[in-house]
C-alpha cells in the first residue's frame, strides 16, 4: 500500500514522527483540551486504554499515515497530522491536523506540519490529490490551508451540529501538479 514507509520528518520549527506509544500522553491532553474539541467537532471523548491499543497500532497501518508532531526545540508532543481515507485506485487521500490549544496555535507548527507532510506524499508517492473539511468557523485553519495551496470545492451545509447549533464544513483539496508548481 502507499503509506507502508512511516518516516520521520524534519523541520525547522517540528519533526514529524510515526505515532507510538510514547506520543499517548500527548494525544490524551489532545482529545482532551475544549479547543480542540470544538474545532475538530469532536464529539466524546476515546478511553487512555483505547489510545494507547490505537497509537500503537498505527505503525502496521499501510493504508494510513499517523504522524505526531514534535516542537523541534524539546521534541514536546504538540499535536498529529493523519493522512487517511486512501483511495489507492484514484490516488486520493485525506488529510486531518488537530494541534494542542494554545501552546501549539500560532507558532507556523500547524502549517509546517502540512508542508512536510504534503512535500513527502507528492514527492515519494503517486498521490495526485489531497482533500480535506474544515468548519466554516475555523478560519485560522481555512487560512493556512488556502496559503498552502488548498482550493475550496464546496460546502456540506449543518454538516456539524455542536452546543446546538449547526455549523458548514467546506470542502477543500490540493493536487500534486499544484503542488509541484508551487515548490518551483
Amino acid at each position: 500500500m502507499m503509506f507502508v514507509h512511516k518516516p520521520t520528518l524534519p523541520g525547522e520549527l517540528v519533526t514529524l514522527r510515526p505515532v507510538g506509544p510514547e506520543h499517548v500522553d500527548g494525544l490524551w491532553e489532545l482529545v482532551n483540551d475544549p479547543e480542540t474539541v470544538r474545532l475538530t467537532g469532536s464529539h466524546g471523548r476515546p478511553e487512555l486504554e483505547a489510545l494507547k491499543g490505537w497509537y500503537g497500532s498505527r505503525g502496521m497501518q499501510a493504508d494510513r499515515l499517523d504522524l505526531a508532531i514534535c516542537a523541534a526545540g524539546d521534541d514536546a508532543y504538540v499535536g498529529e497530522i493523519v493522512l487517511n481515507e486512501l483511495d489507492a485506485d484514484n490516488l486520493s487521500c485525506n488529510l486531518r491536523i488537530a494541534l494542542i490549544g494554545p501552546r501549539a496555535y500560532g507558532r507556523g507548527y500547524g502549517t509546517e506540519a502540512i508542508r512536510l507532510t504534503l512535500d513527502h506524499v507528492f514527492r515519494t508517492t503517486a498521490l495526485h490529490r489531497v482533500g480535506l473539511e474544515v468548519y466554516a468557523f475555523n478560519e485560522r485553519a481555512a487560512h493556512v490551508y488556502r496559503k498552502l495551496g488548498f482550493v475550496q470545492e464546496g460546502v456540506c451545509r449543518d454538516a456539524l451540529f455542536m452546543g446546538g447549533e449547526w455549523y458548514d464544513s467546506v470542502i477543500m483539496s490540493i493536487l500534486a501538479p499544484d503542488w509541484v508548481v508551487r515548490e518551483i
